[in-house]
């Protein structure tokens, strides 16, 4: 695992987001930015959505399309992205379009752009390092099992859309459970 090179690149509020400790990790998110590229997922992530923390949504992991992995915050702290999940997990963002720019449109839900090898290679390769250091972790997810909640169409009101798809159907579950040896949590989350 010495090969693995993670950037560590701390968002400004690392600091302010919640700590844990490791055992209560048990679960890892796999999430697609639904942006062009690296550098419009970390401003989002960087934007301040919480007033009373001063923090925003990000995950722990961001995987470019080259493979490169950027840390943006440390896997001790409670990181905003999955609904009702967060204490117990580790989001991994994966660069992909997913559904951008359109993302509430219904005329445009599908993702249409694979996952780039090297992405899913340093996806196994980063899952192996968490594995071995978070003895809990045994799960694996994506945001779309966990956050079904709907929302109104912006072309149509009328129509409720699941306001989280990702990773989508491109997604390689197979592949990266078999390889990982996590579990996949596949149940609907009880409301």
């Amino acid at each position: 695992m010495s090969d693995l090179i993670i950037h560590d690149w701390p968002l400004p509020y690392e600091s302010r987001l919640a700590l844990r400790s490791a055992s209560a990790i048990d679960l890892v998110v796999i999430h697609c930015t639904e942006l062009p590229d690296m550098a419009m997922a970390r401003e989002f992530g960087e934007r301040v959505h919480y007033k009373e923390s001063l923090t925003g949504n990000c995950g722990h992991y961001y995987i470019d399309r080259d493979g490169c992995i950027s840390r943006f915050a440390d896997e001790l702290r409670i990181a905003h992205h999955v609904y009702r999940y967060n204490p117990r997990s580790i989001g991994i963002e994966l660069v992909n379009l997913g559904r951008y720019p359109n993302w509430a449109d219904s005329r445009h839900q599908a993702f249409t752009e694979p996952y780039a090898d090297a992405q899913i290679q340093s996806l196994l390769a980063l899952l192996e390092h968490l594995k071995a250091g978070l003895p809990s972790l045994q799960w694996i997810a994506g945001h779309d099992i966990l956050d079904q909640r709907k929302e109104p169409a912006s072309d149509n009101p009328a129509l409720l859309l699941p306001r989280r798809l990702d990773p989508g159907p491109m997604f390689p579950w197979d592949r990266v459970v078999e390889g990982s040896g996590l579990r996949r949590l596949t149940a609907e989350p009880v409301d």
